[in-house]
């Protein structure tokens, strides 16, 4: 790691609001709505899928939890209206997760429910780990009334990934398989990337072994490198899986991604509440801090 991302990576929840904007403003597609169908529509254009987020989490009450709910049924009717080749992504503590459990649930559920019914689909992103357990559960209560409609995020720095893989094998399977952003303690998380980076090629061997559609969400070339590789292995058609990537980061990549045959989906995230999303982002790659950097002071930059 280079000083300058290390100083990144040490600071930057510390930086003041309006300084995190000026370098993450390339990977937040605005404050509304309006403008993550625009850039989902730029992203269809280039033969790439969506993911739309609203940004926001760990809510105090009730009252917000509806205010996320009936944006994600906007953002699904919206995106049905628009005709985009697009899904929707969303966290359990955004529907109330921390306030009563099974709010939250009735919450995602008619989010769930609305997606079946046009024919789309709802990703239950995996939080910080005191989360990891009700979430697995949302998903396998909902994967039962809605298979196909539905999937969670499993995170290859958790200790536990494969195990909790291979206990949801009872059912259909899909994920999104990430790394990990939360800074989880080293009783419950890997801490040293070596180990992370096997943990993520053993848990997606596991899952294409039992079947799974898996969302492959990383940047690291290595790993894609060892996915095509499983891919090949396991002899999977272009529509049973998919890699993922987050808008703004490495287009170099995913266009080269694309143009190996492989179908890519951008998680495309909007909304007021853009901060503490956008300091998480540049923790965990500093290089975006850096080529933004770069592009202010007019020097030439690779792609991060």
């Amino acid at each position: 790691m280079s000083i300058f991302n290390f100083l990144v990576s040490k600071t930057i929840m510390h930086v003041p609001g309006p300084i995190v904007g000026f370098f993450a403003k390339g990977y937040i597609a605005g404050e509304d709505l309006k403008a993550a169908v625009l850039t989902t529509k730029d992203l269809n254009s280039k033969g790439m899928m969506a993911t739309i987020d609203i940004l926001g989490e760990f809510i105090k009450t009730r009252e917000e939890a509806t205010f996320f709910k009936q944006h994600c049924l906007d953002i699904l009717n919206r995106i049905d209206k628009e005709g985009l080749d697009a899904n929707l992504s969303l966290k359990p503590t955004q529907m109330g997760l921390e306030l009563d459990k099974e709010f939250a649930f009735d919450n995602i559920r008619e989010i769930v429910a609305l997606a079946a019914s046009l024919n789309n689909f709802v990703r239950i992103d995996m939080e910080d780990h005191p989360c990891t357990d009700d979430t697995l559960e949302f998903f396998r209560r909902l994967r039962e009334e809605f298979t196909g409609h539905v999937g969670v995020v499993v995170q290859s720095y958790m200790r536990r990934t494969l195990e909790d893989v291979e206990n949801l094998s009872d059912g259909p399977l899909n994920f999104r398989l990430c790394k990990g952003i939360y800074n989880e303690p080293r009783e419950v998380a890997y801490k040293d990337m070596a180990i992370i980076n096997r943990n993520f090629v053993e848990c997606l061997d596991k899952m294409f072994e039992k079947g799974a559609y898996v969302g492959i969400a990383t940047h690291d070339e290595k790993l894609v490198f060892e996915a095509e590789l499983l891919v090949k292995k396991f002899g999977l058609k272009r529509d049973e899986y998919e890699f993922q990537m987050l808008l703004g980061v490495d287009p170099e990549l995913r266009s080269l991604i694309v143009k190996a045959g492989n179908r890519l989906r951008v998680y495309v995230p909007f909304g007021k509440s853009w901060l503490p999303y956008s300091k998480r982002r540049l923790k965990e790659n500093p290089s975006i801090a850096q080529h933004a950097l770069r592009q202010m002071l007019g020097m030439k930059s690779k792609s991060v």
